[in-house]
């Protein structure tokens, strides 16, 4: 595997983690402005401007026409997560549109 594709891969698992964090910091009771300064939430959004970093790196490399729909894996991941962490419904209509999602993205990469 090309460098600058693995570094795409820890970028987009690198983004789906800054996520989580931001989820947790989300689901808490309180305000806006307690959730902005919950330790989740700070700490998933630098988590986050970690992932853009990666990004950048992989788009040295790999053209944003295929790098960025590829990003896309991240919504199949985070579907999978928010229903088993966070409990948010998946039913087969979900379940068939992510199916749709891996094989678009798989033909963008095979293509690149």
């Amino acid at each position: 595997m090309n460098t600058y594709w693995a570094v795409l891969a820890a970028a987009i698992v690198t983004s789906m983690a800054g996520q989580i964090l931001l989820k947790s910091g989300a689901v808490a009771e309180g305000n806006f402005i307690a959730q902005l300064f919950r330790p989740s939430t700070m700490v998933g959004l630098m988590v986050y401007g970690g992932a853009a970093l990666l990004y950048i790196v992989a788009l040295r490399r790999i053209p944003m026409s295929v790098a960025l729909p590829c990003t896309a894996v991240s919504y199949v991941a985070a579907a999978v997560i928010g229903y088993f962490a966070f409990g948010e419904p998946l039913g087969v209509q979900k379940m068939a549109a992510l199916g749709l999602i891996c094989g678009g993205v798989v033909m963008l990469a095979t293509a690149a």
